[in-house]
C-alpha cells in the first residue's frame, strides 16, 4: 500500500526523478503491479495525463509498460468521471502534447468512459479547439453521443464554444439530432444564452422542434430568461402568434421568480396582451380555467391591460400570476412547474408563513405524484423538503420559538410517502434482479423513518383518535414488508446510526428508541434479520457509541441477546465502549431455551425433522 501511494503521488505531481529512483531497481513484475494499481480509483498514468506531466506519462508507458487503455476514476470540477481512459483525461484537461503522444502510441480515439463520453466530447466540453481538430484528423467520430444522447455539437453549443460548433457543422455534424429527452443543439443554445451560436445553427438548417416535455428552443429560452434570444426568435417569420404570446408570458414569469424583476415581467406580459388583441377580428383571449387553485389563493390570470397594470401594486399577486402562467404553458409534467411552486413555498417559509409553504408544497407534491414515475428523485426531494421543514418548525432556532406542526400536515405527507413506496415496490417486483435499482426505494424508506420520528415528537399532544389513525398508518407500512439496502427492515433503520444521514440539513437523530417502540407496537418483528442475518439488536449494538435506551427497548420486547449473524457474532459481542452489564443484566435475557439452542448448534447435534418447525427456526437463530 505504501509503495503504491509513492508511485501514485509522484506521477500525480510530475516527480519523474522520484519515480525513477523508486522503480528502476525493481523487478518487472513489481513495476507492473505498481503502475497498474489504482489509488482513489485512478492509475499513475491517468493522473500524469490528467495533470499534464508528459515526461512522466512517457516513462510509465515506454519504460514501465503501463497499459495505455486502462481506465479509472478522475475528478473534473468536483465531478467524478468513472471509467476514463488516459486519452480522455488528457483531452478533457487540454494537454495537446499528451493527446498526440497517446494517439501515436495506440490510444483509442473513440474509447469511451462508462457514460459513453469520448475524448472528443471531453475536449469539446472545455473548448480545446486544437485537440478537437487533432482528434478529428485521427478518425474521432463526431456523432458518438453520451448515455444521455448528447453529441459533441450539443455540448459545444451548451458551453458556448462557437469555433468548435462551426468546425463540427462544416464537418457535417447532424444539426437536428435529438438526445434521449428529445432536445437538439438549438435547445442547448437557448438554455445557455448563446445567440450567436443559435444564428449559426439556423444558418445550417436547424429546425425548431419540441423535446420530450413539449418544449421548443423558444420556450427553453423563455424559461432560462434570455430575453435577447426570445426577441430574436419571435421576430422570425416561422414564429406563430400563439408561440410568440406563450414565449413572452413565460419570459415574464421567469422575470418574476428567477430575476425578481417585476417591472420587466409586466413589460413582457403587456407585450403578450397587446399581441393577443392585435387583430380585433381574430383575438386570442387567455383560456379560462375550469376551477380555481386553493394553493394559489384562488388567484386567476388577468385578462386585460387594465388588470395587468393593477398587478404591479401587489407583488404577491405577481408571484401567483407567474405560477399560473407557468403551469398553463409548461404543464404539470415539466420539472420547472413544480420547482417554482416549491421555490415560492420556501420563500414563504423563510418569512415564517409556514401554512402557505405547506399548501404550495402539497400542491406540487400532488402534481409530481400524478405525472412522475414512482420513486422519482424529484418526488423524493419533495418528501425530504417536508421532513426538513417539519423538523425546522419543531426546533427552537436562533432564539425563535418552536412552531407547532399540524398533525394532519405530517399525516398527509406520510400517507403520500407510503403510497409512493408501495407503488415503487410493485414496480421493482416487475423487474428482473439485474434491472432493479433499489437506491431510490431505500432513500424513500429512510425519509419515511424521519417522518415517523417527527410524529413521535408530537405523540403527547395527539388525541386518542389521532394516535389510532397514526398507528393504523404505521401498521400499513410494516405490513408492506419493505426492505431497504442490505435487507434492512424499518426496525433495522430505526436502530441504525446511518439513518440520520438523509439530506443536507438535519432532520432527526437515529437510532431512536421512540421509533423502535412505535414499530414494535404495530407488529414489527423484533428478531427479523437482514441479508447478513443481523437483527435490529445487532445493528443497535454496532452503533458507536451505543444507545442503551434502544437496546433496552429491543430486549424488553423479546430481542435475543445471543442470536448469531452470518459471522457468528451476537449482539452481546458487538457492544463496545461500555460493558453489557452497564446497559442490562444479561442473565435477565438469556433463557434456558436460548442456552440449549446454542449448545445444539455448537455440538452440531442433528435436530431438523426431530422437533417442531417453530423450534427449528429458533435454533437456527442461535
Amino acid at each position: 500500500m505504501e509503495y503504491r501511494s509513492v508511485v501514485y503521488n509522484a506521477a500525480r505531481d510530475g516527480k519523474l526523478n522520484r519515480l525513477k529512483i523508486f522503480l528502476d531497481h525493481k523487478s518487472k513484475d513489481e513495476v507492473g503491479k505498481l503502475v497498474h494499481a489504482k489509488t482513489n480509483g485512478a492509475t499513475p498514468l491517468i493522473m500524469a495525463c490528467r495533470n499534464g506531466h508528459q515526461d512522466v506519462a512517457k516513462y510509465l508507458v515506454e519504460v514501465c509498460k503501463a497499459d495505455i487503455e486502462q481506465v479509472g476514476s478522475v475528478t473534473f470540477d468536483g465531478e467524478t468521471i468513472e471509467g476514463a481512459p488516459p486519452l480522455w483525461c488528457a483531452a478533457a484537461a487540454g494537454h495537446l502534447d499528451i493527446v498526440k503522444y497517446l494517439v501515436e502510441n495506440g490510444g483509442g480515439v473513440n474509447k469511451t468512459t462508462y457514460t459513453n463520453s469520448t475524448p472528443l466530447r471531453a475536449a469539446c466540453f472545455d473548448g480545446h479547439f486544437e485537440i478537437v481538430s487533432y482528434l478529428v484528423d485521427h478518425e474521432a467520430d463526431i456523432e458518438i453521443a453520451n448515455r444521455h444522447g448528447h453529441t459533441c455539437l450539443m455540448i459545444s453549443c451548451y458551453k458556448g464554444h462557437k469555433d468548435i460548433a462551426k468546425f463540427l457543422l462544416k464537418l457535417g455534424a447532424d444539426v437536428n439530432r435529438k438526445s434521449v429527452k428529445g432536445n437538439t443543439a438549438l435547445h442547448d443554445c437557448a438554455e445557455s444564452g448563446s445567440l450567436e451560436i443559435m444564428k449559426l445553427l439556423l444558418s445550417f438548417s436547424a429546425r425548431m422542434e419540441k423535446d420530450a416535455y413539449g418544449m421548443t428552443p423558444l420556450l427553453a429560452a423563455s424559461v432560462a430568461g434570455y430575453a435577447k434570444i426570445v426577441e430574436y426568435l419571435i421576430s422570425r417569420q416561422e414564429c406563430s402568434k400563439s408561440d410568440k404570446i406563450d414565449a413572452l408570458e413565460l419570459l415574464g414569469a421567469t422575470y418574476v421568480d428567477k430575476k425578481r424583476d417585476m417591472l420587466g415581467a409586466i413589460n413582457f406580459w403587456r407585450q403578450a396582451m397587446e399581441e393577443r388583441y392585435s387583430d380585433p377580428l381574430s383575438p386570442l383571449p387567455k383560456p379560462i380555467t375550469a376551477s380555481q387553485i386553493a394553493a394559489y389563493e384562488n388567484a386567476t390570470e388577468v385578462t386585460s391591460l387594465e388588470k395587468l397594470d393593477d398587478l404591479i401594486s401587489d407583488p404577491d399577486d405577481m408571484r401567483m400570476q407567474a405560477l399560473l402562467v407557468r403551469e398553463r404553458i409548461l404543464g404539470p409534467a415539466h420539472p420547472d412547474t413544480s420547482y417554482y411552486i416549491r421555490y415560492r413555498g420556501a420563500l414563504y417559509a423563510d418569512m415564517g408563513n409556514f401554512d402557505r409553504c405547506i399548501m404550495l408544497w402539497m400542491y406540487a407534491l400532488d402534481m409530481q405524484q400524478n405525472v412522475l414515475e414512482p420513486l422519482s428523485p424529484m418526488t423524493q426531494s419533495s418528501f425530504l423538503s417536508f421532513a426538513e421543514l417539519f423538523s425546522f418548525m419543531t426546533t427552537e432556532w436562533r432564539n425563535r420559538p418552536a412552531h407547532p406542526v399540524c398533525f394532519q400536515d405530517i399525516m398527509a405527507v406520510l400517507l403520500r410517502a407510503i403510497s409512493e413506496l408501495e407503488k415503487g415496490r410493485q414496480q421493482l417486483m416487475k423487474m428482473s434482479l439485474s434491472e432493479r435499482d433499489t437506491s431510490h426505494f431505500n432513500r424513500l424508506l429512510v425519509i419515511i423513518m424521519h417522518l415517523l420520528c417527527l410524529m413521535c415528537r408530537l405523540q403527547k399532544t395527539l388525541t386518542r383518535d389521532q394516535e389510532h389513525e397514526f398507528k393504523q398508518t404505521v401498521y400499513k407500512l410494516i405490513h408492506l414488508e419493505p426492505r431497504g439496502s442490505k435487507g434492512f427492515t424499518p426496525l433495522h433503520l430505526a436502530c441504525s446510526r446511518d439513518t440520520t444521514q438523509v439530506g443536507r440539513y438535519p432532520v432527526c437523530t437515529f437510532p431512536s428508541a421512540d421509533v423502535a417502540q412505535l414499530l414494535i407496537d404495530v407488529g414489527a418483528s423484533v428478531n427479523a434479520v437482514d441479508l447478513d442475518k443481523n437483527s435490529p439488536l445487532h445493528i443497535a449494538s454496532s452503533n458507536r457509541p451505543c444507545r442503551s435506551e434502544v437496546i433496552r427497548t429491543l430486549l424488553k420486547n423479546g430481542a435475543h441477546l445471543d442470536a448469531c449473524n452470518l459471522d457468528r457474532k451476537t449482539p452481546m459481542q458487538l457492544i463496545r465502549g461500555m460493558s453489557i452489564n452497564d446497559i442490562v443484566s444479561p442473565l435477565n435475557y438469556l433463557t434456558l431455551q436460548c442456552l440449549s439452542a446454542r449448545k445444539i448448534v455448537k455440538c452440531n447435534i442433528p435436530y431438523k425433522g426431530h422437533i417442531p418447525q417453530k423450534l427449528e427456526s429458533f435454533i437456527e437463530m442461535h
